[in-house]
């Protein structure tokens, strides 16, 4: 049976060595490029993977998600917007046109 690593696209990780993912050790980065690009056969490997719960707990604390993603993942898991921290943070630094 194939790992999960090795059941994902490789183009999702284009800027780290493939051959050197490791599903423990890069799980957050494994979590958030398949949330972000991946198809729902692979969304769903990944829930197998690492269940519901683990994925909630680490899409939560991402800095950034993009706004199609984040509604995907507000539907998905039936979360409110205020649960993520890229949500909640403010910006320390005032925009200059304001």
């Amino acid at each position: 049976m194939l790992s999960l690593v090795q059941q994902l696209n490789k183009v999702y990780f284009w800027d780290v060595n493939f051959e050197t993912l490791n599903e423990i050790k890069s799980k957050r980065l494994i979590i958030e490029r398949v949330l972000c690009f991946g198809n729902l056969n692979e969304i769903k490997l990944l829930i197998h993977f690492y269940g519901n719960k683990e994925i909630i707990n680490t899409i939560c604390k991402l800095n950034y998600i993009d706004p199609k993603t984040l509604n995907f993942l507000m539907l998905l898991f039936n979360l409110p917007k205020k649960s993520f921290r890229c949500c909640t943070k403010k910006q320390s630094i005032q925009k200059p046109w304001n």
